[in-house]
């Protein structure tokens, strides 16, 4: 090498290492200043702690989210981001290529497990509307997920945080007394934990399901069951929910979840006793005669339902009479909070294992609209509300001779005293009790006065049983329903507009009403108004790609050519939009989440009075009902006021 060659080397590479020097220095240095600054970012939280002004919620979530933001954009963050980028790259860890082997796995298994055969259309379609899905490449780093898990278990926590916080200021004012709330509230932290624990355990039931012959039903159906009662409260509720669609469910599974809707496991006696002691200051052996705390005459997952007798006065004589007792279920809002969070924590944690950009929002978006489904579950936890919405159709059910409701006699936050139905049964009991031409009678009797009580409720009060399925129909055996179980109701006014442009927009795919009522219907309506256009896009082609066309002004030439499979498909893409919006990043509000529930359970308890009986009887008696039911609700009103009108001249 000549002597200039050590020079031309240098010449050539200097510039290169002094840019990386200067690159890794500029690195350092921002490095070394924000973590300076960081300590600055917990100062504003800190002051608001230190304060002695009482805190709310919306303060303390603005903190935290200005707290995070800072550890977001610490430059270990977007560190974090080329490591993960390199782990995923080199398959260390889950990437996007093993997302789409996952969900390949899942299709797999959804498709051989299925009770009924799976087009390979719909397979192409969804692999289609995955891909579409997954098209933008940008990924969160580990220390953004990790910082995602965190923010959300605080965000789940802040009402409980405030409440710790502005106790801690307060006790500065007062005496010690306000200890003892605060280890209790430390005993919340604790059940809390153990909830938690809990209900994340009852997932590992996930793996053996998988491992089961996918044409076992019954084997699947006992995990599925395992895990719902491990699981607690929630579950429970989604299982009822479920069973008002078991038709469409293979029939072990069906079978298993309907057991949830007419009982499950009881409160313990620790549990009931705790309970009165806690409304009443006594045990219920001090309050009634033959309260058996061990033996509930059925038991769901809000509460236990025990009879007992208790001394009343009526026309000045006191006498025993046999009384309905239900009691609450202890921590029920934690079960509830707790399941939520649970199912959020998991939502999230899939980002590590299936990590993909489009999926992010997708998932968010489910989780949200759980934690806004579980909202709508969390009125039935206040028996009190309970009682009120109960003695409100009682009051209705005088007025008619095809319907009743239990009458109550008193009620705490946590325990319901009402009438004994001695004779009533639950509906699909007193059917499978019955046979021959009893049976045919007492079902279209029964089918005839619970369309009728729909119809009433629906269209006079606009307002309506939330969870009418068969376990809260009880019949006597002359056919008089009974319903119970009033601890959540859809109230309809006001929402007939939107409903009614939902429903139309779906069925004549009438895209711009449509738009316009998800909208309307949604959690932030306002944020989606600036989302208006792609809503609408997205809604154009969902419909396009389920075969649902725009009905023009021949809607009927139109329907008759499309024959039954047309007006199926109609009829299932309203079902389906309502609760298919996650991946339009729209919330839907829990009172019309509830609807369609409430709509789908009652509708499945009509079906299940005409099982195994001929569609076209169903139909028949379906069509007459509703053609009828101005005619009958003029004759029930009439009798009514006859019948009451001979009861007051009898007593004369």
């Amino acid at each position: 090498m000549s002597e200039s060659d050590p020079k031309k080397f240098i010449e050539i590479n200097l510039p290169v290492l002094k840019q990386r020097t200067d690159r890794v220095l500029r690195g350092a240095g921002q490095f070394a200043v924000s973590t300076v600054k960081l300590p600055k970012s917990f100062l504003p939280i800190g002051q608001l702690i230190l304060s002695d002004d009482l805190i709310d919620r919306e303060q303390l979530a603005r903190e935290l989210d200005l707290l995070f933001e800072a550890l977001y954009q610490h430059p270990i963050s977007e560190q974090s981001k080329a490591l993960t980028g390199y782990l995923r790259k080199y398959k260390l860890i889950p990437n996007e290529e093993t997302t789409e082997g996952l969900i390949q796995f899942l299709v797999k298994q959804t498709v051989s497990r299925s009770p009924v055969e799976i087009p390979e259309a719909i397979v192409n379609e969804f692999w289609q509307f995955f891909h579409e899905l997954i098209s933008a490449p940008e990924l969160k780093g580990l220390v953004e997920l990790n910082l995602d898990i965190i923010r959300s278990v605080l965000r789940a926590y802040e009402p409980l945080l405030v409440e710790i916080i502005n106790r801690i200021k307060h006790l500065r004012h007062v005496n010690n007394l306000a200890i003892g709330e605060m280890a209790q509230k430390a005993r919340v932290l604790r059940s809390d934990l153990a909830i938690l624990r809990r209900q994340i355990r009852a997932i590992r039931y996930i793996k053996p399901f998988l491992q089961t012959d996918p044409r076992d039903f019954a084997g699947q159906a006992q995990i599925v069951a395992k895990m719902v009662r491990e699981f607690g409260p929630l579950f429970i509720k989604m299982a009822q929910v479920a069973a008002a669609n078991a038709e469409f469910l293979p029939e072990e599974i069906a079978t298993e979840l309907k057991v949830f809707q007419e009982d499950v496991q009881p409160m313990t006696a620790e549990e009931v006793n705790q309970a009165f002691l806690e409304c009443y200051g006594k045990l219920p052996g001090e309050i009634y005669f033959g309260f058996d705390v061990a033996n509930p005459l059925r038991s769901g997952s809000i509460g236990s339902v025990y009879v007992a007798k208790k001394p009343v006065r009526r026309d000045g004589v006191e006498m025993l009479v046999p009384i309905v007792v239900k009691v609450s279920r202890h921590n029920l809002e934690r079960e509830f909070q707790m399941g939520a969070l649970a199912l959020e924590l998991m939502l999230i944690s899939s980002q590590y294992w299936a990590p993909h950009t489009k999926l992010l929002p997708f998932l968010e978006a489910m989780s949200r609209q759980v934690k806004e489904f579980t909202r709508g579950f969390e009125q039935e936890l206040n028996f009190e509300d309970e009682a009120a919405i109960q003695k409100r159709f009682y009051r209705r059910s005088q007025d008619s001779d095809s319907w009743s409701v239990p009458q109550i006699y008193s009620a705490t936050g946590r325990i319901i005293e009402m009438e004994y139905l001695e004779t009533a049964l639950s509906v699909d009991r007193l059917l499978r009790e019955v046979a021959g031409q009893e049976k045919e009678d007492l079902r279209r009797k029964v089918a005839e006065r619970f369309l009728f009580t729909i119809l009433q409720h629906v269209l006079v009060y606009q307002e309506f049983h939330g969870d009418l399925h068969p376990g809260n129909i009880m019949v006597t055996p002359e056919g008089r329903l009974f319903l119970i179980d009033w601890g959540n109701v859809v109230d309809m006014r006001g929402k007939w507009p939107l409903v009614w442009d939902y429903v139309y927009g779906a069925l004549t795919a009438d895209v711009e009403r449509l738009t316009h009522a998800l909208i309307e219907m949604s959690t932030h309506p306002e944020d989606n108004r600036r989302r208006r256009e792609f809503i609408h896009a997205a809604l154009t082609e969902t419909l396009k790609k389920k075969g649902v066309t725009p009905l023009g002004v021949h809607a009927l030439t139109q329907l008759y050519k499309e024959g039954v499979t047309g007006v199926q498909r109609r009829l299932q893409t309203v079902m389906h939009l309502l609760s298919n919006t996650y991946q339009l990043g729209i919330i839907v509000q829990s009172d019309y989440l509830h609807l369609s529930r409430s709509i789908t359970a009652m509708a499945g308890a009509y079906l299940s009075m005409y099982e195994q009986a001929p569609r076209a009887q169903l139909f028949m008696d379906l069509g007459f009902g509703v053609t009828l039911f101005p005619y009958r609700l003029v004759r029930d009103r009439v009798q009514t006021r006859l019948k009451n009108l001979r009861g007051l001249i009898s007593r004369v």
